[in-house]
């Protein structure tokens, strides 16, 4: 996924984090040099659709513009990193 808008120095990839975690769900978050944050989840369908919504709305800080989301195949993550 890619979030694109003002996503970088709101604490998106550490929120996301918190989110994650709460959410049972793997994967990870980063920052991209081209402004975008890019994340990876894995975890139940439901649990993975409600990381997807906090993500088009972000924190408090944040002003999403758009969120890219491609399904992939699951490659086993444990647990949740910000990268």
């Amino acid at each position: 996924m890619l979030v694109s808008g003002r996503v970088q120095g709101v604490f998106f990839r550490d929120e996301c984090r918190r989110e994650a975690a709460a959410a049972g769900v793997a994967g990870w978050v980063r920052n991209r040099s081209d402004g975008r944050v890019e994340a990876v989840f894995e975890g139940e369908p439901d649990a993975v659709d409600r990381l997807v919504a906090w993500c088009r709305r972000g924190p408090p800080s944040a002003l999403v513009s758009a969120v890219e989301v491609v399904s992939e195949e699951p490659t086993g993550d444990a647990g949740f990193r910000v990268l």
